[in-house]
């Protein structure tokens, strides 16, 4: 068994936490989290942008819980930490974790300034460590069947993609005291956004060769809303990314994709997550998309595949996760 931390217990820390316990080659032995008089009430109350159940209090009662990481390094020995916390905070846990040995799992964005994440990059390599980023799209079903449908050829060239991501403004957990600290998680270009950016660089092979992007201000930074245009010249594809988070609280979350190639156009949407929708010249027929929610628990079982193998990871390296940062910054 793989012992685990897991620091922060918002929705993604409660969504790691879940996975682990699931696992039956992992032992959650501690999670760290400012408030940690609230770990156990928060299975049911935290919220977030997809359903990924929630954890009978009984099954955490007994693991224990620290209000400082660095306390819990001096009582814990993991084989690995998931770093569930704001982005500002990100450089300064991976740290400590690579310092001590560790592995780090660290959810989106790697950092905000380039040459922290660089410095994680190097601490990992050093020590021999896997160090993997939670890009959860590219291992979500829907998303890895549209990039496979792309390098098949299934339906001929593709000409056209256009991604969205969209959802009201974040009231759970800290996000609303971020608003007091304007910028300092990236807002929705590097927390939202970035999902997509990535998986286009990741389906297509690399960053584009041209973008230009329109963005709005919203509570939580300068572009809380992004709409950009991309171009791949020598494949003569362009892409288009749109998304954000400048809506009410209330309104619901929802991401999809449309794709034109040669032969058909396909279309898959969050609003109706089951299935992938084809359309050429005679009609329409659909075909299975599988749950977007099963990308946490296959990035997991990644990481941890790559640590018992002993091989760095291929999906989700640091590297290319930096890459994607760069992209970001290139929208601004």
């Amino acid at each position: 068994m793989l012992k685990v931390v897991i620091v922060g217990y918002g929705f993604m820390g409660r969504t790691h936490a879940g996975e682990v316990l699931a696992s039956d080659k992992l032992e959650l032995i501690a999670i760290v989290d400012k408030d940690i008089h609230k770990i156990l009430s928060r299975s049911d109350e935290v919220k977030g942008n997809l359903a990924t159940g929630s954890i009978k209090t009984e099954s955490i009662r007994n693991i224990n819980r620290y209000t400082s990481f660095e306390e819990c390094l001096e009582n814990e020995k993991p084989d690995a930490v998931h770093v569930c916390v704001h982005t500002n905070m990100h450089y300064e846990i991976a740290k400590m974790a690579l310092e001590k040995g560790i592995n780090v799992f660290i959810e989106k964005p790697l950092c905000l300034d380039l040459k922290q994440g660089q410095d994680l990059i190097r601490m990992a390599e050093k020590g021999g460590l896997t160090m993997m980023v939670g890009h959860v799209v590219r291992f979500m079903p829907p998303y890895q069947k549209l990039k496979k449908i792309i390098n098949d050829y299934d339906y001929g060239k593709l000409e056209f993609l256009y991604m969205n991501r969209v959802s009201g403004l974040p009231l759970w957990g800290q996000w609303k005291t971020k608003q007091s600290d304007y910028g300092s998680s990236g807002g929705a270009l590097f927390d939202l956004v970035i999902h997509d950016i990535d998986f286009v660089i990741y389906a297509l092979g690399r960053p584009p060769d041209e973008i230009t992007a329109s963005n709005l201000p919203g509570k939580l930074s300068n572009h809380d809303y992004v709409s950009a245009n991309w171009k791949y010249r020598q494949q003569n594809i362009l892409v288009r990314i749109e998304g954000g988070n400048i809506f009410h609280s209330a309104l619901p979350f929802r991401a999809g994709y449309m794709a034109k190639f040669e032969n058909a156009s396909i279309e898959y949407s969050t609003e109706n997550p089951e299935t992938i929708k084809v359309s050429d010249n005679e009609g329409t027929t659909t075909i299975d998309a599988g749950k977007p929610e099963l990308g946490f628990r296959n990035e997991i079982s990644y990481f941890y595949e790559c640590i018992e193998n002993s091989v760095a990871p291929s999906e989700c390296m640091p590297e290319a996760s930096l890459r994607t940062i760069e992209t970001c910054y290139r929208h601004i």
